[in-house]
């Protein structure tokens, strides 16, 4: 019941945005920016788990990741001047984040967060 609350809750958030892209694209856009996801996910897993500890190793997780999840981002700015069709930018988009992946990792290998 707790796994279908929060599925519910999250989906209404994305439908939400997604519906609102179509007519404030830029509104849309603020909202998404804003941390809503990591916003409930560290409510609902501190609920879920009581555990102060784990709730601050997920947060510090999702601060590094975040300036890094932007990479998906710039081949659609990129693509302004170098003309891509939508699928190119987007399987460059998913390796960007790919890319960012590997190096969040290599942060928290090498860094004051262990």
């Amino acid at each position: 019941m707790l796994f279908l609350t929060k599925t519910i809750i999250s989906a209404i958030v994305i439908a939400f945005a997604s519906w609102l892209a179509g007519k404030k694209p830029v509104l849309s856009g603020f909202i998404i920016a804003l941390p809503l996801t990591s916003m409930l996910a560290i409510f609902f897993s501190y609920w879920q788990y009581k555990d102060m500890t784990k709730t601050s190793q997920f947060a510090e997780s999702i601060f590094v990741a975040v300036p890094l999840s932007l990479t998906f981002f710039v081949p659609f700015l990129l693509n302004k001047w170098l003309k891509m069709d939508f699928a190119t930018t987007y399987a460059l988009a998913v390796g960007c984040l790919a890319l960012a992946y590997f190096l969040h990792q290599v942060i928290f290998k090498c860094s004051f967060f262990r």
